[in-house]
Parts: C-alpha cells; sequence; structure tokens
C-alpha cells in the first residue's frame, strides 16, 4: 500500500511533535544514572533499559503536551513565535487528536513505569515504592502542565526550576538508586550538573522565543529577566554545571589523569556559549540542539570516564 501526499504529512506532523531532538536529555540522565551504578558495581542492564523507556516516553509526554497546551493558550497563535512550526499550530494534527495522542503516550508511560516498579518491589520494599509511584505520578503531571491546564507554571516562570528537578536530580538520584537500592552523597553533584545541564537546554528555548512568550503573557525566566541577563544566567549555570561534574571526579576518580576526559566536552559546550551571547530570535535555534547534544555526551563522556 503506497503512502499519500497526505499520510506523509500526518506522519512527519506527528514526528515533529514528538520533538525527538529533545530525547537526548532524557537519555543523558539516565545514562548519567547507569554510569554513576557502574561505578559503585552496581550496574543492572535491564533496569537501565527500563528507566530509559520510561524516561523517553516521559519527554515524548511532555513534547505533545506542550504542543497542545501552547496552542490552546495562543502562544503559537500570535505571529512571532520564530521556533519550528508546532504540529497543532500547522493543522495537519488537530486538539482532539492531539489529546488522543497525549492519553495513548500517558497510557504507555505508565505501563512501562509499572514494569519496571514491579521488577524491583521485593528488593525495595512497599515504602520506596509507594515513594517511586508517587514520583512517576509527580513525573506524569509535570510533563502535563508545564502548558496545559488553567494555571500552566510553565507560564509562571517554574520552567527552569522543574527542568533542573526532573532532569536532574529526580532522574539521576532515581536511575542510581533503581539499581543500587542505595542514595548517597556521592551521586549528588552529577544529577545537579545535569539539572543545570536541562535548565540551560530550557533556557536556550526561552531565549529565542522571549519576545513572542512576552508578548502571549508566558513569563518564563527569560522574559523577566531580559535577553541580556538570561545570557549571563546561562553562562553562570554552566560554570556551575562543569564544577558539579568535577567535584566527583577530584573526589571519587581522580586518577589516572585520562578519566578527566570528558572535559573536552565541556569545550564544546564553552564554544556553543560565545555563539548564543552573539544571538537573539530564531538564530537561537540551532543551539537548542547543540546543547540538547552536549548533554547527552556529557552523561556518556563522564561515565566511561569515572569507570575506565
Amino acid at each position: 500500500m503506497s503512502i499519500t501526499n497526505g499520510n506523509r504529512k500526518v506522519i512527519a506532523a506527528w514526528i515533529a511533535a514528538f520533538r525527538p531532538r529533545t530525547l537526548f536529555l532524557a537519555a543523558g540522565a539516565v545514562i548519567l544514572g547507569s554510569g554513576l551504578a557502574l561505578h559503585v558495581d552496581k550496574f543492572d542492564l535491564t533496569t537501565a533499559l527500563l528507566t530509559l523507556s520510561t524516561a523517553l516516553l516521559l519527554q515524548l509526554l511532555a513534547n505533545l503536551a506542550n504542543d497542545l497546551g501552547d496552542y490552546l493558550k495562543g502562544t503559537d497563535q500570535t505571529g512571532g513565535r520564530v521556533g519550528p512550526t508546532r504540529s497543532v499550530q500547522s493543522g495537519i494534527i488537530l486538539p482532539h487528536q492531539m489529546k488522543k495522542g497525549i492519553g495513548i503516550t500517558i497510557l504507555i508511560t505508565v505501563m512501562s513505569g509499572l514494569v519496571l516498579l514491579l521488577r524491583l518491589y521485593r528488593t525495595m520494599g512497599w515504602m520506596v515504592l509507594v515513594l517511586f509511584l508517587a514520583l512517576g505520578l509527580l513525573s506524569l503531571l509535570a510533563a502535563l502542565f508545564y502548558t496545559l491546564g488553567s494555571k500552566p507554571y510553565g507560564y509562571r516562570g517554574w520552567g527552569d526550576f522543574f527542568a533542573f528537578l526532573f532532569f536532574g536530580p529526580i532522574a539521576v538520584l532515581g536511575t542510581y538508586y533503581l539499581q543500587t537500592q542505595m542514595v548517597d552523597f556521592r551521586s549528588i553533584f552529577p544529577s545537579m550538573g545535569m539539572g543545570l545541564l536541562s535548565t540551560m537546554i530550557m533556557n536556550v528555548n526561552n531565549m529565542r522565543d522571549i519576545e513572542n512568550d512576552a508578548l502571549s503573557g508566558k513569563y518564563t525566566i527569560a522574559v523577566r529577566m531580559g535577553l541580556a541577563n538570561a545570557k549571563k544566567y546561562h553562562a553562570v549555570m554552566m560554570f556551575v554545571m562543569y564544577a558539579c561534574f568535577l567535584i566527583y571526579s577530584f573526589l571519587y576518580a581522580s586518577t589516572p589523569l585520562y578519566r578527566f576526559a570528558y572535559i573536552v566536552v565541556y569545550v564544546l559546550q564553552f564554544v556553543i556559549l560565545t555563539q548564543i551571547v552573539k544571538k537573539e530570535g530564531k538564530n537561537l535555534d540551532p543551539y537548542l540542539r547543540k546543547t540538547a547534544l552536549s548533554a547527552f555526551l556529557i552523561g556518556v563522556v563522564f561515565s566511561i570516564c569515572i569507570n575506565v
């Protein structure tokens, strides 16, 4: 059966709504947590894969909800948006179709998370199981209500905080705990580093859309600070993020020196920063993908370095 041009457009619109380039961050957080688990000889491949599946599904859910939420709030309809055209905004996917897509994604995400937790509940105990069920529910709600609902937190300037929390400490420490059955001081700093990277990705997105967000009443941190200060905020986060990973290395993996080879990713991030400070509007869009890719790379390369 041949695929018509109309069907191709629908498929392309759904792929665009999934925003594949954002998946680097979710993957990087799980890889980082798994790398930390490997460093204490507690790595479990099956648990890592199930955690990765759940994290990626949560990111997909957040992307679909964001597509619909910004459309319903009118943010995509001001004519001033400079990012890629959203799928509901384009008219190819209708709001009720996106709602069905969100519902299906919720169902698959819940199933993935339950399979993960039920596999481990005998070793975790009921209290920890309930805690992770609560964290899973909070993660679902955070994915949905960034832009959906009557009082979306993304419109009130809380997006940066929740990006830090859910893609940093919760994602990394959660992955680490599910494999090691423990939380310790050593895993805190890398989790904060990944959280800062996630906030940097959010900040690039918000700097790109700063004028349209202000026009549509979406008061992100970038809107509240202004573009110049948002760039300084970005630089501060980057250097603090550097320190978070280096602290772990100096305390727990300082020798041999090649364990610091992940610093090469710092060079990439610094180059990105030097370009961001010169750009605004749609010219910032390529750096959203590059910053997300750098988060994935630091998760992978740091995990390799501390374990060789």
